[in-house]
């Protein structure tokens, strides 16, 4: 963990300009916009890009993939240019609950793996980059979308202590933990061989 050297107000303020961020739903926005239909009714309902990539339309999972990402990046960049790297921390923290629990949709958002691999880039981009490549590997193996981010929250912690950017574990350790709760039903559906390869129409 980094020092705590800012005042409690302003780390309150990074955190709700964090949570804000990563609360809007772009997922479900792109698939309006698109003409794609209510994610709600779609798949898994999940408002995240392995979802819209199931009504069919690869670049608006791509959009998607990349605007759930940019979240939390741009979460962890704008606090740490303009505060510093608690402040930082925090709202990439909170950018990705924002994501998992948006306000706007009842606190019933996504899964936050992109939000996650987003601002683990803007954190440390070595370790960013470990966990987008270790995503990929696992994804070329498995081709379930499911698996590959639970290896690559998992290998989080590893890739930041050899790397040697253990500043952010015990974030790390939060957000993997959270990775997981959120998908304790894909977890369920791997143990019984029925979860859905990547693009696969639910």
């Amino acid at each position: 963990m980094p020092p705590v050297e800012t005042s409690v107000t302003l780390l309150l303020v990074w955190a709700a300009i964090g949570y804000l961020l990563g609360s809007i739903p772009f997922g479900m926005v792109l698939a309006r916009v698109m003409g794609l239909g209510n994610l709600r009714e779609i798949g898994s309902g999940n408002i995240g890009a392995t979802n819209v990539l199931r009504t069919g339309n690869k670049k608006a999972a791509a959009a998607t993939l990349v605007l759930d990402g940019a979240k939390g990046a741009v979460a962890v960049l704008l606090a740490r240019a303009m505060t510093g790297e608690d402040a930082a921390q925090l709202a990439g923290l909170m950018a990705f609950l924002g994501h998992c629990y948006p306000v706007w949709l009842g606190f019933k958002g996504g899964k936050g793996v992109a939000t996650f691999l987003g601002l683990m880039l803007a954190l440390a981009w070595p370790v960013g980059i470990a966990c987008c490549l270790t995503w990929l590997a696992t994804a070329a193996v498995s081709r379930i979308s499911s698996l590959s981010a639970l290896v690559a929250a998992a290998s989080s912690t590893f890739w930041m202590l050899f790397l040697d950017q253990g500043g952010a574990f015990f974030l790390g350790i939060v957000l993997t933990l959270t990775v997981f709760w959120r998908h304790r039903e894909n977890i369920r559906r791997l143990r019984a061989g029925t979860e859905p390869k990547i693009g696969k129409k639910a």
